[in-house]
């Protein structure tokens, strides 16, 4: 399954990559989030793997989450023509998911967050989600979005409003 969703953040693209990539960020706007710790390397860097737990409703999800693709590597100064890229892959039971963020600019003071997604399922409990409820992982994939656009235009936390 592959989707895209995108929106836009009024928010200069310099600063919502370095909000996306900072780590002290992550529990803020990135809703259910329980742990995101590394297991190696440093977060957000090419090759590091992530423990990853989510909480969703009364059920929690664990994951492990690599890094495949941060550019450029500085956040500083990035020229208007250069697109930001943060990709990663998670894995779970069940599922295997790609997910590949793309910032540019859409104006001076503005920043347009395109996130493409593929997910693939195994196991028949996975399959069944996938099948029957695609819509359910876009949906939740635009939450997120629009919960770090809420954080980075106006400072919202999820945790105060959840």
């Amino acid at each position: 399954m592959k989707y895209t969703v995108s929106l836009e953040i009024a928010q200069p693209r310099e600063r919502v990559a370095k909000l996306l990539a900072d780590p002290q960020h992550l529990p803020m706007w990135l809703r259910g989030l329980v742990l995101h710790e590394p297991l190696n390397g440093e977060h957000g860097q090419v090759g590091t793997k992530s423990r990853v737990v989510l909480r969703m409703g009364q059920q929690e999800f664990e994951a492990t989450e690599t890094i495949t693709r941060r550019e450029p590597q500085n956040l500083q100064g990035i020229p208007a023509d250069v697109v930001v890229h943060f990709e990663r892959e998670i894995v779970g039971k069940g599922m295997w998911n790609a997910a590949r963020e793309r910032l540019t600019e859409a104006g001076p003071e503005t920043t347009l967050w395109v996130s493409e997604n593929e997910y693939r399922f195994s196991g028949l409990m996975m399959r069944l989600v996938g099948l029957l409820m695609p819509g359910t992982f876009r949906k939740q994939s635009l939450q997120h979005m629009q919960d770090f656009k809420a954080f980075a235009e106006h400072g919202t936390d999820v945790r105060e409003t959840s």
